[in-house]
């Protein structure tokens, strides 16, 4: 089985050509790392990306799939995406994923495996973009290995425990043996009505950075325990932050980096509803 797009020619270009075109631009645009990948050399154990439309949050993006695109291929990509819609419980798929670019492999074996030592169910995850918005970058990023991509899809949603579920997944990747690359596909925080988030109303812009820096700080401490605090206390709405505490549980003792951080605001110019984007790599 096959699971189509949703989302695309709204998140991302619809047809190749366009989409193509688009990556590019991400990379080589304004607010993207101003070049294209080069060679690969060393290895990288996981990113921070953000998902929304690549108008918004692509340039962002772009800059931890340069680190992917860089580093060495993996055996697996495993992407953790949040359930926006927080119906269902947390799972995974054996599908593979149709986008424009092609046809992007899930790894059956290492979900049957992870169904077996884990709480998640399997799904067929319809209408979440969460991970779909992952997958055109990672086609590009691995133009070399276009057709040996592998990935494990898996859709978070509040009913798994943080801890066992990084020991289940840390567990599965060691029976396997199988190199993994760790996707996170997180926007930061959602301010505005549009979000039902409005804990300041003046100096928006800067109080976003400000809120999401607290946060950033905290993943890049490696404390697990304190950003789940952070996020309760402060109410900050970080979509992906039960796929970025995973994480930060299943690879402890990482050279963490921020490579960019801006809003949606930034671009459109207009604070009354944005999003903050990051982009993270943990070596």
């Amino acid at each position: 089985m096959v699971r189509t797009p949703v989302v695309a020619g709204q998140f991302y270009a619809g047809n190749f050509e366009e989409l193509d075109v688009q990556l590019k631009n991400c990379f080589v645009g304004k607010r993207g790392p101003g070049v294209l990948p080069g060679p690969r050399k060393g290895e990288i154990k996981g990113i921070i990306a953000p998902h929304a439309g690549y108008i918004y949050s692509g340039a962002c993006a772009a800059w931890a799939y340069k680190e992917l695109a860089e580093a060495e291929f993996a055996d697996i990509y495993i992407i953790l995406g949040p359930n926006h819609s927080s119906v269902g419980k947390s799972s995974t798929m054996m599908d593979d994923w149709k986008t424009p670019l092609g046809l992007v492999r899930t790894d059956k074996d290492f979900v049957r495996l992870l169904v077996e030592k884990s709480d998640l169910e399997l799904s067929n995850m319809p209408g979440e973009h969460s991970i779909e918005v992952q997958l055109p970058f990672l086609q590009y990023a691995c133009k070399d290995h276009l057709n040996d991509i592998k990935i494990v899809p898996v859709l978070l949603s509040n009913d798994l425990s943080i801890t066992k579920f990084a020991l289940d997944l840390k567990e599965t990747i060691l029976e396997s043996r199988k190199r993994v690359v760790v996707i996170v596909s997180s926007d930061f925080t959602h301010y505005g009505p549009a979000y039902g988030f409005i804990p300041f109303e003046l100096d928006k812009a800067q109080k976003m950075y400000d809120l999401d820096a607290g946060a950033i700080k905290l993943i890049k401490a490696q404390d697990m325990n304190k950003f789940v605090d952070y996020i309760e206390e402060t109410g900050a709405t970080i979509c992906g932050m039960m796929g970025i505490a995973i994480l930060l549980v299943l690879l402890p003792k990482c050279d963490i980096r921020l490579l960019n951080y801006y809003t949606s605001g930034d671009i459109s110019k207009d604070y009354k509803n944005a999003v903050g984007y990051a982009a993270m790599v943990f070596k």
